[in-house]
């Protein structure tokens, strides 16, 4: 492939992402500085332990945890999070998994929590058990989530809780972190979706909280490929061995530092993560995006997409628009525009030459949203015409 666009030797279209940092659409768009090192972690072999074991020593600077893991996803940190708690330091666990019927492998999931990403927890032989009431979820009532209903599905077949945490459940947190606490269960956070701001990259290991992932391929801006799991150091390295390459000799092997073997019975064989291993490329990639994201000024960046989202919004003269800013989305400012039926008007869109993306999270109340977290800047005039032709056309 000589051709200088990958892609178009491909015969793949470029699309104009105003949908947000989605893995259906690749994620961010990494930085040069990310891609270089990238290409200069390729050209050299190195141990993975080792790596992961300097890696472990940023990621817990930056959020605080005992110790961190570079994963190939927040899924990926899920499933292995919940194979750390089931298995721990026992190698024949991390041998059986997923099949876990003979130990104890429950984990707690509320009810307004189950949503398809956590099919990642049940990957790793976890069984799933819901928990609690929906009231608050559903608008039926005003209560959230309650000690008790935690406590009461509690039995020793229980491993971990998990808890998906965003702008609405985290007045929930605090209650799952001091029960799971005061009973000795590990919480799992997936916060995937919890960047920006940077500082929830230390907030909920401050809350108390066990284990939580974080996405690397959406706004820290690493590869696709990849993700975060911080937490606790032991539950951590479990996750760790049963990711890496264990087609080693045990008389010559040295476990990473993070891996302490005088915990094992004996040297575990390939685990339920040996699919999900993070090569070097994106260990290093992940790490320059994750220093990077830490040195942005998020305000300064925040003004700078507002500058632009108000620009589109004057262009796009007579629709019905509204700039919701970053205070009010807890992540980065967007445009919601109404139409009579957004979902005609985003598949249209997405017919289109070139095809353009925008959020469909809202479209059930009739608003497409113009989330500008990876929308290049030369994309902005494309997008305009597109949008506008695509609303006259509509209005027609």
């Amino acid at each position: 492939m000589a051709d200088s666009d990958p892609y178009a030797a491909l015969g793949v279209r470029r699309r104009i992402n105003a949908a947000g940092a989605l893995t259906r659409l690749g994620g961010a768009v990494m930085a040069p500085e990310v891609v270089e090192a990238m290409a200069a972690a390729s050209r050299a072999s190195v141990d993975i332990g080792e790596l992961q074991d300097a890696a472990s020593a940023r990621i817990a600077q930056v959020t605080g945890a005992e110790a961190g893991l570079v994963t190939t996803g927040a899924a990926a940190a899920l499933t292995l999070a919940a194979a750390a708690s089931i298995a721990r330091w026992d190698v024949a666990k991390m041998a059986a998994l997923p099949h876990a019927e003979a130990f104890p492998r429950d984990i707690l999931v509320p009810r307004t929590h189950r949503t398809g990403y956590a099919h990642a927890l049940a990957a790793s032989g976890a069984r799933l058990v819901d928990i609690g009431h929906n009231d608050r979820g559903t608008g039926a009532g005003v209560r959230g989530l309650e000690a008790w209903e935690i406590e009461a599905a509690l039995s020793p077949s229980v491993v971990a809780m998990a808890f998906s945490v965003n702008a609405t459940s985290i007045v929930d947190l605090p209650v799952a972190i001091a029960t799971c606490r005061a009973n000795g269960i590990p919480l799992i956070v997936d916060a995937a979706a919890q960047l920006p701001p940077r500082e929830n990259l230390g907030k909920f290991i401050a809350m108390g909280v066990d284990l939580v992932a974080f996405s690397g391929g959406k706004a820290l801006g690493g590869p696709q490929a990849s993700g975060i799991l911080a937490g606790r150091r032991d539950l951590v390295a479990s996750a760790l061995l049963q990711q890496l390459d264990m087609d080693v000799a045990p008389e010559t092997w040295s476990p990473p530092r993070l891996v302490d073997r005088a915990n094992l019975r004996g040297v575990p064989h390939h685990g339920i993560g040996r699919g999900f291993k993070a090569g070097k490329e994106e260990i290093v990639g992940l790490l320059t995006a994750l220093d990077r994201f830490v040195r942005a000024d998020d305000a300064a960046a925040n003004t700078a997409l507002e500058t632009r989202l108000k620009a589109i919004a004057l262009k796009l003269n007579g629709a019905q628009v509204k700039l919701v800013p970053a205070a009010e989305t807890g992540r980065v400012p967007v445009l919601e525009i109404a139409v009579p039926d957004a979902l005609a008007l985003s598949a249209r869109l997405q017919r289109g030459d070139p095809p353009v993306h925008l959020s469909e999270r809202h479209a059930a109340r009739g608003v497409l949203t113009l989330d500008p977290q990876v929308l290049l800047p030369e994309h902005d005039a494309p997008l305009v015409a597109a949008l506008g032709a695509a609303l006259q056309s509509t209005a027609a």
